[in-house]
Protein backbone atom coordinates (compact mmCIF):
# COMPACT_ATOMS: atom_id res chain seq x y z
CA UNK A 1 0.00 0.00 0.00
CA UNK A 2 1.39 3.49 -0.94
CA UNK A 3 2.00 6.31 1.53
CA UNK A 4 -1.20 8.07 -0.13
CA UNK A 5 -3.29 4.88 0.07
CA UNK A 6 -2.60 4.53 3.78
CA UNK A 7 -3.25 8.09 4.70
CA UNK A 8 -6.61 7.79 2.99
CA UNK A 9 -7.67 4.58 4.68
CA UNK A 10 -6.58 6.28 8.13
CA UNK A 11 -8.35 9.51 7.47
CA UNK A 12 -11.74 7.61 5.92
CA UNK A 13 -11.56 4.13 7.68
CA UNK A 14 -14.45 1.47 6.38
CA UNK A 15 -17.01 1.08 9.22
CA UNK A 16 -18.72 -2.22 10.62
CA UNK A 17 -21.59 -2.73 8.72
CA UNK A 18 -23.88 -2.84 12.06
CA UNK A 19 -22.92 0.63 12.64
CA UNK A 20 -25.20 3.43 10.42
CA UNK A 21 -23.04 6.03 9.53
CA UNK A 22 -25.39 7.79 6.97
CA UNK A 23 -27.25 10.71 7.38
CA UNK A 24 -29.86 10.80 4.75
CA UNK A 25 -32.14 13.70 6.33
CA UNK A 26 -32.25 16.81 8.34
CA UNK A 27 -34.06 14.74 11.28
CA UNK A 28 -30.93 12.51 10.93
CA UNK A 29 -28.71 14.99 11.09
CA UNK A 30 -30.15 16.68 14.24
CA UNK A 31 -30.54 13.42 15.68
CA UNK A 32 -26.90 12.60 15.69
CA UNK A 33 -25.54 16.47 16.68
CA UNK A 34 -27.40 16.26 19.60
CA UNK A 35 -25.78 13.19 20.43
CA UNK A 36 -22.85 15.11 20.60
CA UNK A 37 -19.89 14.14 17.07
CA UNK A 38 -20.68 14.09 13.42
CA UNK A 39 -17.33 12.47 13.24
CA UNK A 40 -17.01 10.11 10.84
CA UNK A 41 -20.68 10.23 9.13
CA UNK A 42 -21.16 10.00 5.95
CA UNK A 43 -23.76 13.34 4.61
CA UNK A 44 -26.18 12.63 1.79
CA UNK A 45 -27.59 15.54 0.12
CA UNK A 46 -28.90 17.52 3.03
CA UNK A 47 -29.75 21.34 3.23
CA UNK A 48 -27.67 22.20 6.25
CA UNK A 49 -27.97 25.99 5.13
CA UNK A 50 -29.67 26.37 8.80
CA UNK A 51 -27.24 24.54 10.20
CA UNK A 52 -24.16 26.31 10.09
CA UNK A 53 -23.77 27.07 14.38
CA UNK A 54 -24.24 23.11 14.16
CA UNK A 55 -21.49 22.71 11.98
CA UNK A 56 -19.16 24.80 13.08
CA UNK A 57 -19.21 23.73 17.22
CA UNK A 58 -19.81 19.92 16.07
CA UNK A 59 -16.95 17.38 15.81
CA UNK A 60 -17.04 16.82 12.01
CA UNK A 61 -12.93 14.46 11.57
CA UNK A 62 -13.43 12.48 9.29
CA UNK A 63 -16.99 13.25 7.64
CA UNK A 64 -17.92 13.42 4.12
CA UNK A 65 -20.42 15.74 2.79
CA UNK A 66 -22.04 14.34 -0.46
CA UNK A 67 -23.96 17.54 -1.87
CA UNK A 68 -25.26 19.08 1.11
CA UNK A 69 -25.97 23.12 0.48
CA UNK A 70 -24.44 24.91 3.25
CA UNK A 71 -22.93 28.28 3.60
CA UNK A 72 -19.04 28.99 2.87
CA UNK A 73 -17.81 29.70 6.50
CA UNK A 74 -19.34 26.28 7.75
CA UNK A 75 -17.80 24.14 4.26
CA UNK A 76 -14.20 25.78 5.35
CA UNK A 77 -14.25 24.58 8.97
CA UNK A 78 -14.72 21.07 7.52
CA UNK A 79 -12.18 21.28 4.89
CA UNK A 80 -9.85 22.82 7.24
CA UNK A 81 -9.97 20.03 9.52
CA UNK A 82 -9.31 16.94 6.84
CA UNK A 83 -12.92 15.74 5.90
CA UNK A 84 -14.25 16.43 2.26
CA UNK A 85 -16.81 18.75 1.32
CA UNK A 86 -18.58 17.06 -2.38
CA UNK A 87 -20.76 20.26 -2.94
CA UNK A 88 -23.95 20.41 -5.09
CA UNK A 89 -23.94 20.41 -9.04
CA UNK A 90 -26.12 23.32 -10.54
CA UNK A 91 -28.34 23.32 -13.65
CA UNK A 92 -28.35 19.07 -13.20
CA UNK A 93 -32.15 17.65 -13.49
CA UNK A 94 -31.60 15.10 -10.97
CA UNK A 95 -29.46 15.07 -7.52
CA UNK A 96 -26.17 13.14 -7.78
CA UNK A 97 -26.09 12.27 -4.23
CA UNK A 98 -29.33 11.48 -3.12
CA UNK A 99 -29.92 9.45 -0.33
CA UNK A 100 -32.84 7.94 -0.94
CA UNK A 101 -35.11 5.89 -4.09
CA UNK A 102 -37.45 8.32 -6.17
CA UNK A 103 -41.23 8.52 -5.91
CA UNK A 104 -43.92 8.89 -8.43
CA UNK A 105 -44.72 12.11 -7.59
CA UNK A 106 -41.28 12.91 -7.67
CA UNK A 107 -39.98 11.90 -11.19
CA UNK A 108 -43.37 13.58 -12.72
CA UNK A 109 -43.58 16.86 -10.97
CA UNK A 110 -44.84 19.21 -13.37
CA UNK A 111 -46.84 16.27 -15.46
CA UNK A 112 -50.40 18.02 -14.33
CA UNK A 113 -49.45 21.13 -15.21
CA UNK A 114 -47.21 21.13 -18.19
CA UNK A 115 -47.43 17.40 -19.63
CA UNK A 116 -44.80 14.97 -19.25
CA UNK A 117 -42.12 16.47 -21.47
CA UNK A 118 -41.33 18.95 -18.32
CA UNK A 119 -41.01 16.19 -15.54
CA UNK A 120 -37.88 15.69 -14.38
CA UNK A 121 -37.76 12.18 -15.47
CA UNK A 122 -38.12 13.68 -18.80
CA UNK A 123 -35.42 16.35 -18.38
CA UNK A 124 -32.99 13.66 -16.68
CA UNK A 125 -33.24 11.53 -20.10
CA UNK A 126 -32.53 14.73 -22.48
CA UNK A 127 -29.47 15.56 -20.17
CA UNK A 128 -28.97 12.31 -20.53
CA UNK A 129 -29.12 11.94 -24.18
CA UNK A 130 -27.00 15.16 -24.29
CA UNK A 131 -24.16 13.65 -22.28
CA UNK A 132 -24.09 10.21 -23.34
CA UNK A 133 -21.67 10.33 -25.96
CA UNK A 134 -19.30 13.18 -25.70
CA UNK A 135 -17.07 11.63 -23.51
CA UNK A 136 -17.17 14.17 -20.71
CA UNK A 137 -15.66 12.42 -17.66
CA UNK A 138 -17.37 14.86 -15.55
CA UNK A 139 -20.86 13.70 -16.57
CA UNK A 140 -19.87 9.90 -17.13
CA UNK A 141 -18.95 10.66 -13.36
CA UNK A 142 -22.33 11.60 -12.30
CA UNK A 143 -24.12 9.34 -13.71
CA UNK A 144 -21.78 6.58 -12.30
CA UNK A 145 -21.88 8.58 -8.69
CA UNK A 146 -26.04 8.70 -8.72
CA UNK A 147 -26.37 5.01 -10.00
CA UNK A 148 -24.33 4.09 -6.58
CA UNK A 149 -26.70 6.27 -4.68
CA UNK A 150 -29.88 4.59 -5.69
CA UNK A 151 -27.84 1.28 -4.86
CA UNK A 152 -26.97 2.58 -1.65
CA UNK A 153 -30.45 3.28 -1.14
CA UNK A 154 -32.04 0.43 -2.97
CA UNK A 155 -30.54 -1.89 -0.18
CA UNK A 156 -31.51 -0.25 2.66
CA UNK A 157 -35.29 -0.01 1.41
CA UNK A 158 -35.39 -3.90 0.76
CA UNK A 159 -33.08 -5.00 3.89
CA UNK A 160 -34.48 -7.84 5.22
CA UNK A 161 -37.60 -8.36 2.22
CA UNK A 162 -38.52 -11.24 0.64
CA UNK A 163 -38.40 -9.90 -3.08
CA UNK A 164 -39.76 -11.48 -6.19
CA UNK A 165 -39.21 -10.19 -9.50
CA UNK A 166 -41.90 -9.61 -11.92
CA UNK A 167 -40.18 -9.51 -15.79
CA UNK A 168 -42.21 -8.88 -19.05
CA UNK A 169 -42.42 -6.89 -21.83
CA UNK A 170 -43.60 -2.95 -22.54
CA UNK A 171 -45.90 -3.54 -25.01
CA UNK A 172 -48.61 -5.25 -23.00
CA UNK A 173 -51.57 -2.99 -23.60
CA UNK A 174 -53.58 -2.19 -20.61
CA UNK A 175 -57.12 -3.17 -21.93
CA UNK A 176 -55.64 -6.61 -22.66
CA UNK A 177 -56.24 -10.26 -21.25
CA UNK A 178 -52.38 -10.63 -20.51
CA UNK A 179 -52.30 -7.09 -18.44
CA UNK A 180 -55.14 -7.93 -16.17
CA UNK A 181 -53.30 -11.32 -15.89
CA UNK A 182 -50.01 -9.61 -14.92
CA UNK A 183 -51.73 -7.19 -12.25
CA UNK A 184 -53.48 -10.46 -10.82
CA UNK A 185 -50.10 -12.14 -9.66
CA UNK A 186 -48.53 -8.87 -8.75
CA UNK A 187 -51.58 -8.46 -6.25
CA UNK A 188 -51.47 -12.17 -4.95
CA UNK A 189 -47.66 -11.84 -4.59
CA UNK A 190 -47.55 -8.67 -2.25
CA UNK A 191 -50.61 -10.66 -0.19
CA UNK A 192 -48.73 -13.09 0.05
CA UNK A 193 -46.39 -10.87 2.04
CA UNK A 194 -43.57 -11.03 -1.14
CA UNK A 195 -42.19 -7.66 -2.19
CA UNK A 196 -42.49 -7.07 -5.91
CA UNK A 197 -39.94 -5.90 -7.55
CA UNK A 198 -40.17 -5.24 -11.79
CA UNK A 199 -38.09 -2.73 -14.53
CA UNK A 200 -40.46 -0.37 -13.57
CA UNK A 201 -41.71 0.56 -16.77
CA UNK A 202 -44.92 0.29 -18.99
CA UNK A 203 -46.67 -2.71 -19.97
CA UNK A 204 -46.02 -6.13 -17.89
CA UNK A 205 -44.34 -4.35 -15.63
CA UNK A 206 -46.90 -1.37 -14.70
CA UNK A 207 -49.44 -4.53 -14.47
CA UNK A 208 -47.02 -6.20 -11.87
CA UNK A 209 -46.65 -3.13 -9.38
CA UNK A 210 -50.66 -1.68 -10.27
CA UNK A 211 -51.96 -5.24 -8.80
CA UNK A 212 -49.05 -4.73 -5.91
CA UNK A 213 -51.02 -0.77 -5.38
CA UNK A 214 -54.24 -2.70 -5.06
CA UNK A 215 -53.66 -5.66 -2.73
CA UNK A 216 -54.64 -4.16 0.36
CA UNK A 217 -58.29 -3.09 -0.97
CA UNK A 218 -61.00 -5.00 -2.11
CA UNK A 219 -60.56 -7.16 -5.37
CA UNK A 220 -63.45 -4.90 -7.19
CA UNK A 221 -60.72 -2.32 -6.82
CA UNK A 222 -58.71 -3.84 -9.62
CA UNK A 223 -61.08 -4.40 -12.22
CA UNK A 224 -62.25 -0.82 -11.71
CA UNK A 225 -58.33 0.51 -12.17
CA UNK A 226 -58.40 -1.47 -15.28
CA UNK A 227 -61.53 -0.11 -16.40
CA UNK A 228 -60.07 3.31 -16.48
CA UNK A 229 -56.96 2.93 -17.30
CA UNK A 230 -57.92 1.09 -20.72
CA UNK A 231 -58.94 4.59 -21.77
CA UNK A 232 -55.25 5.44 -22.13
CA UNK A 233 -54.16 2.00 -23.17
CA UNK A 234 -50.78 2.22 -24.47
CA UNK A 235 -47.67 5.39 -23.46
CA UNK A 236 -46.84 5.48 -27.23
CA UNK A 237 -49.73 7.18 -27.63
CA UNK A 238 -49.96 9.97 -25.33
CA UNK A 239 -47.58 9.55 -21.94
CA UNK A 240 -49.13 12.81 -21.08
CA UNK A 241 -52.14 11.18 -20.56
CA UNK A 242 -50.62 7.35 -19.93
CA UNK A 243 -49.32 8.79 -16.86
CA UNK A 244 -52.55 11.20 -15.90
CA UNK A 245 -54.82 8.07 -15.94
CA UNK A 246 -52.65 6.34 -13.71
CA UNK A 247 -52.32 8.94 -11.03
CA UNK A 248 -56.24 9.36 -11.45
CA UNK A 249 -56.31 5.98 -9.81
CA UNK A 250 -53.91 6.60 -7.61
CA UNK A 251 -55.36 9.92 -6.08
CA UNK A 252 -59.20 8.20 -6.20
CA UNK A 253 -57.32 5.05 -3.79
CA UNK A 254 -54.26 6.54 -2.32
CA UNK A 255 -52.38 4.46 -0.13
CA UNK A 256 -52.13 1.10 -2.15
CA UNK A 257 -49.40 -1.88 -1.40
CA UNK A 258 -45.84 -1.14 -1.76
CA UNK A 259 -43.80 -2.38 -4.48
CA UNK A 260 -40.43 -1.48 -6.27
CA UNK A 261 -39.41 -0.20 -9.82
CA UNK A 262 -36.43 -0.35 -11.35
CA UNK A 263 -36.65 1.56 -14.90
CA UNK A 264 -33.57 2.78 -16.66
CA UNK A 265 -32.81 5.98 -18.74
CA UNK A 266 -31.07 4.05 -21.19
CA UNK A 267 -34.75 3.32 -21.94
CA UNK A 268 -35.86 6.72 -21.65
CA UNK A 269 -38.39 6.58 -24.43
CA UNK A 270 -39.99 3.73 -21.52
CA UNK A 271 -41.29 5.82 -19.10
CA UNK A 272 -41.58 5.04 -15.52
CA UNK A 273 -44.72 3.47 -14.11
CA UNK A 274 -46.79 5.22 -11.14
CA UNK A 275 -47.73 2.48 -9.54
CA UNK A 276 -44.09 1.29 -8.58
CA UNK A 277 -44.64 3.22 -4.85
CA UNK A 278 -40.63 3.39 -4.43
CA UNK A 279 -38.31 3.82 -7.79
CA UNK A 280 -34.68 3.02 -8.33
CA UNK A 281 -34.10 4.55 -11.90
CA UNK A 282 -30.82 4.35 -13.45
CA UNK A 283 -28.43 5.90 -16.18
CA UNK A 284 -26.69 2.27 -16.81
CA UNK A 285 -28.73 -0.42 -17.65
CA UNK A 286 -26.58 -3.36 -16.85
CA UNK A 287 -26.27 -1.95 -13.57
CA UNK A 288 -30.15 -1.99 -13.35
CA UNK A 289 -30.62 -5.29 -14.97
CA UNK A 290 -28.01 -7.08 -12.61
CA UNK A 291 -29.19 -5.58 -9.81
CA UNK A 292 -32.75 -6.61 -10.04
CA UNK A 293 -32.14 -9.81 -10.11
CA UNK A 294 -29.55 -9.81 -7.99
CA UNK A 295 -32.32 -8.67 -5.13
CA UNK A 296 -34.81 -11.46 -6.37
CA UNK A 297 -33.66 -13.53 -3.47
CA UNK A 298 -37.38 -15.15 -3.64
CA UNK A 299 -37.46 -15.92 -7.08
CA UNK A 300 -38.65 -14.39 -10.62
CA UNK A 301 -41.65 -14.60 -12.38
CA UNK A 302 -41.21 -14.46 -16.33
CA UNK A 303 -43.67 -13.38 -18.38
CA UNK A 304 -43.75 -13.24 -21.78
CA UNK A 305 -41.74 -11.05 -23.35
CA UNK A 306 -39.04 -10.80 -26.33
CA UNK A 307 -35.20 -10.18 -26.52
CA UNK A 308 -35.18 -8.10 -23.40
CA UNK A 309 -37.06 -10.77 -21.35
CA UNK A 310 -35.12 -13.90 -22.97
CA UNK A 311 -31.83 -12.01 -21.88
CA UNK A 312 -33.36 -11.40 -18.20
CA UNK A 313 -33.87 -15.15 -18.50
CA UNK A 314 -30.17 -16.34 -18.78
CA UNK A 315 -28.76 -13.49 -17.18
CA UNK A 316 -30.90 -15.32 -14.05
CA UNK A 317 -29.93 -18.50 -15.02
CA UNK A 318 -26.20 -18.10 -15.14
CA UNK A 319 -25.76 -17.03 -11.46
CA UNK A 320 -28.27 -20.28 -10.31
CA UNK A 321 -25.89 -22.32 -12.94
CA UNK A 322 -22.68 -21.55 -10.88
CA UNK A 323 -23.82 -20.65 -7.85
CA UNK A 324 -21.96 -17.83 -7.78
CA UNK A 325 -24.92 -16.29 -5.17
CA UNK A 326 -25.57 -19.57 -2.96
CA UNK A 327 -28.28 -21.47 -3.37
CA UNK A 328 -30.19 -20.82 -6.94
CA UNK A 329 -33.47 -18.86 -6.60
CA UNK A 330 -36.76 -20.11 -8.43
CA UNK A 331 -37.41 -19.07 -11.92
CA UNK A 332 -40.63 -19.31 -13.22
CA UNK A 333 -41.84 -19.19 -16.77
CA UNK A 334 -45.08 -18.63 -17.52
CA UNK A 335 -46.58 -19.81 -21.15
CA UNK A 336 -45.77 -22.63 -22.13
CA UNK A 337 -46.39 -21.79 -25.63
CA UNK A 338 -44.36 -18.79 -25.95
CA UNK A 339 -41.37 -20.30 -23.80
CA UNK A 340 -41.83 -23.62 -26.05
CA UNK A 341 -42.85 -22.75 -29.35
CA UNK A 342 -42.66 -18.78 -29.87
CA UNK A 343 -39.24 -18.05 -28.54
CA UNK A 344 -37.94 -21.83 -27.54
CA UNK A 345 -35.87 -20.77 -24.36
CA UNK A 346 -37.45 -23.13 -21.92
CA UNK A 347 -35.56 -26.16 -23.43
CA UNK A 348 -32.39 -24.39 -23.53
CA UNK A 349 -33.10 -23.72 -19.46
CA UNK A 350 -34.11 -27.36 -19.15
CA UNK A 351 -31.12 -28.54 -20.99
CA UNK A 352 -28.86 -25.89 -18.81
CA UNK A 353 -30.27 -27.12 -15.45
CA UNK A 354 -29.40 -30.77 -16.03
CA UNK A 355 -28.00 -32.32 -13.17
CA UNK A 356 -27.36 -29.44 -11.57
CA UNK A 357 -29.20 -27.91 -8.10
CA UNK A 358 -30.97 -25.31 -10.57
CA UNK A 359 -32.94 -28.63 -11.62
CA UNK A 360 -35.26 -28.03 -8.42
CA UNK A 361 -35.67 -24.29 -8.99
CA UNK A 362 -36.97 -23.86 -12.25
CA UNK A 363 -40.58 -24.22 -13.67
CA UNK A 364 -42.62 -24.12 -16.77
CA UNK A 365 -46.73 -23.29 -16.37
CA UNK A 366 -48.91 -22.67 -18.38
CA UNK A 367 -51.12 -19.02 -17.02
CA UNK A 368 -50.16 -16.56 -14.85
CA UNK A 369 -52.44 -17.35 -12.66
CA UNK A 370 -50.41 -20.80 -11.50
CA UNK A 371 -47.43 -18.84 -10.92
CA UNK A 372 -47.77 -17.91 -7.34
CA UNK A 373 -48.42 -21.81 -6.65
CA UNK A 374 -45.71 -22.85 -8.70
CA UNK A 375 -43.42 -20.41 -7.47
CA UNK A 376 -44.21 -21.59 -3.62
CA UNK A 377 -43.52 -25.02 -4.17
CA UNK A 378 -40.21 -24.06 -5.79
CA UNK A 379 -39.31 -21.80 -2.81
CA UNK A 380 -40.04 -24.53 -0.31
CA UNK A 381 -37.93 -27.64 -2.29
CA UNK A 382 -40.86 -29.37 -3.49
CA UNK A 383 -40.59 -31.13 -6.80
CA UNK A 384 -43.69 -32.17 -8.78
Amino acid sequence: MSNAESSTSRRFPAHDDNRDHEIESLAEFDRVVTAGSLAGHRVQSVDLTDRTFALLSTDTTESVFLGCVMEPDAAAKIRAGGSLVFPPVPDLPFDPYRGSLYGPDELFAQLAETGYDATPDARAYHWYQETKSDGDIFCSMLRSIHDDAVSDALDEHLAGAQVVGIMGGHALRRDGADYAGAARLGRRLTRDGLTVATGGGPGAMEAANLGAYTAPFEDGMLDAALERLAKAPHFTESITEWARAAFAVRQDRPGGGASVGIPTWFYGHEPPNVFATHIAKYFVNAVREDGLLARSNAGVVFLPGAAGTVQEIFDNATPNYYGSRGEPTPMVLVNREHWTETLPTWPLLRALAADRPMAARIALVDSVDEAPEALSRLRSGTVS
